[in-house]
């Protein structure tokens, strides 16, 4: 498998890393109302959670849902009740006020990494985005080496366009106006999120 060809796997999920979705809003929220170290590990949770999917589409797991449809249905279904909860817990605590800048977070690195996997295993999309691409570059009689590099690569580009989400949400002027607008924004985000769980859970 040549170098190009994992640049273009790269490159493809990168693109659809991008696009705006439930991932985008929790990491916004997170970054402006936790501060970067949170922020941090929901990027790698993302990462990690991203590689577990792309590894499952090498190994298969798109032909097994189109095997038994019912097993990505009980799957999307499950995922999108995640993420309608994790929106219905923004909305009830859009009032609450952020904790003193002296104060504990309100949630530990290993916290936000398990959120991050959670939330990527709430969409069993990205199995059949990763099964598409690879179908399409990677070749059938690829090593195992050339493999693991695109699992490696899928890590790392996922968490790193989140680590520069987290940055930039993270800093003093957004995260003042976030405070500022806080009940809004959360019932506002909160709202999106419970819409992508609501598209999420449709056919």
């Amino acid at each position: 498998m040549t170098a190009l060809a994992i640049a273009t796997v790269a490159l493809v999920h990168l693109l659809a890393a991008i696009s705006p979705g439930p991932s985008f809003v929790l990491s916004l929220r997170v970054a402006a109302a936790e501060g970067m170290r949170p922020a941090l590990g929901l990027a790698l949770g993302y990462g990690i959670g991203a590689a577990i999917w792309a590894t499952a589409a090498l190994v298969g797991l798109t032909i097994l849902f189109d095997l038994v449809p019912m097993l990505f249905t009980i799957l999307r279904v499950g995922g999108a009740l995640f993420l309608i909860w994790i929106a219905i817990m923004m909305w009830r605590h859009a009032a609450d006020p952020l904790p003193a800048a002296d104060a504990d977070r309100p949630r530990g690195v290993l916290s936000a990494i398990r959120l991050g996997v959670l939330t990527m295993f709430a969409n069993p999309k990205p199995a059949v985005f990763f099964g598409a691409v690879f179908l399409g570059f990677v070749p059938s009689d690829a090593s195992w080496a050339a493999k693991a590099l695109i699992v490696l690569n899928v890590l790392w580009v996922e968490a790193a366009w989140y680590i520069l989400v987290a940055r930039l949400f993270s800093l003093p002027r957004p995260r003042a106006a976030y405070v500022r607008f806080k009940t809004i924004l959360d019932r506002m985000l909160g709202g999106v999120l419970g819409l992508l769980g609501i598209r999420l859970a449709l056919p």
